[in-house]
């Protein structure tokens, strides 16, 4: 079977959500079928990485996308009804690639987010069938992102999520399949898109990566793991800085704080100037941080779907202290390792009970629970089946037309 996966990230390094899910379809699927892969690339150094992926690809194609071009254009595009995702998700050669790629005749096209699905329905792939892993519901986010904010930044917000939502229903009711991670999420894809075929394929861990391979130490480490220039994540640490951190260490002033992920905006970057906060930046791999701390926090006010930062945090020997938006998304299995806090003074409580107990203890409660059902082996191997299902699918249609 011979696949043409859309990407609208390269998926290496697999160090942030959206390219860790990636990451791991396009390695399990290779074992098994022939991958063309076309990614978008924002930086130099995502770029770089083209080559870690040739052993799992027939070909890889990045595409680099010109920032200062997408964001006048999508400027321009405001009164109209094409999402700003697309916009921003685009690059020159990108419609040149696809015709050149789709005379190797695929026969199936996996589009990886709303932001990739567009290709699929161009004209010279549209006749070839599509699996959707929409992985969240983006309009969603946006909607809920509009009513956390003010002024212009609500408006534009609800504006994507009501064009957005149009196009999601047309993707998801053209794709054979369509995949999400969690049932709540398969719940508001299907009421986008009645007609639509909708099913859970759930996010995983590495845990032979996250495991911890010493005893825990004693510093009273509290660590967020997350994209810095990511809104939801610049949201969350503001949050927890402003109302939480300051009812922490009024109680364990010796407590730190670690902010570690790449690209921080400067609202974050200026955090570092407060009492016991480390804005530690991008690194290769978050597991030592991880390892050292004592807790993990997920203080998301918006999130959709499963929260990979709270499944390697506790694959990592962590105790987590979640928000109830990031509790939704969670398989109950790990949910013991959790505590769920909604106000300021519950997530101080609850973060201060894991710093007060021992490093033993928080450790044996993290790893009570059992990942390997968690396991990507595992939560994506249905995938190939899907594929191949649409496929014959579209073959079928093709013989009778």
């Amino acid at each position: 079977m011979r696949v043409l996966f859309l990407t609208h990230r390269l998926p290496y390094a697999p160090n942030r959500g959206d390219r860790v899910r990636a990451y791991h379809l396009l390695r399990i699927l290779s074992t098994r079928a022939d991958i063309d892969l076309v990614s978008l690339v924002h930086d130099e150094e995502e770029a770089s990485h083209v080559g870690d992926l040739r052993a799992l690809t027939s070909s890889v194609t990045a595409l680099a996308v010109s920032r200062m071009r997408n964001l006048a254009r999508s400027v321009l595009y405001l009164p109209t009804s094409r999402p700003t995702t697309h916009t921003l998700l685009d690059a020159p050669d990108l419609d040149a690639t696809l015709a050149s790629l789709a005379q190797k005749k695929p026969d199936v096209v996996l589009a990886y987010c709303s932001g990739m699905a567009r290709c699929a329905l161009t004209p010279v792939l549209r006749s070839i069938p599509m699996v959707l892993d929409m992985v969240d519901v983006d309009s969603a986010k946006w909607s809920a992102m509009a009513t956390t904010h003010r002024g212009p930044r609500s408006w534009v917000y609800a504006r994507e999520a009501r064009v957005l939502r149009a196009f999601e229903a047309a993707a998801a009711t053209h794709a054979s399949t369509t995949l999400v991670v969690t049932d709540k999420e398969r719940q508001t894809m299907t009421a986008i898109a009645p007609r639509a075929r909708v099913e859970v394929v759930p996010n995983g861990v590495d845990i032979g990566r996250i495991r911890p391979p010493s005893a825990p130490t004693g510093a009273p480490i509290v660590v967020f793991c997350g994209v810095m220039d990511y809104a939801p994540n610049v949201e969350a640490v503001l949050w927890f800085t402003r109302t939480v951190w300051p009812l922490v260490t009024t109680a364990r002033p010796d407590a730190r704080f670690d902010i570690v992920g790449s690209k921080p905006v400067p609202a974050v970057r200026a955090l570092h100037n407060m009492a016991g906060v480390t804005v530690v930046g991008g690194v290769s791999d978050v597991a030592p941080y991880l390892w050292r701390a004592a807790v993990s926090v997920a203080p998301l006010l918006t999130a959709r779907g499963i929260q990979n930062k709270v499944l390697e945090a506790i694959g990592a020997g962590l105790p987590t202290v979640v928000t109830p938006v990031v509790a939704e998304g969670l398989p109950s299995l790990v949910l013991p390792a959790c505590t769920v806090a909604a106000t300021p003074e519950e997530f101080a409580a609850a973060v201060l009970k894991y710093l007060h107990a021992t490093p033993a203890a928080r450790r044996a409660l993290a790893l009570s629970v059992d990942l390997n059902a968690l396991s990507w082996d595992r939560t994506v191997a249905s995938v190939y089946e899907i594929l191949g299902d649409a496929a014959g699918r579209g073959a079928r249609l093709g013989a009778n037309s």
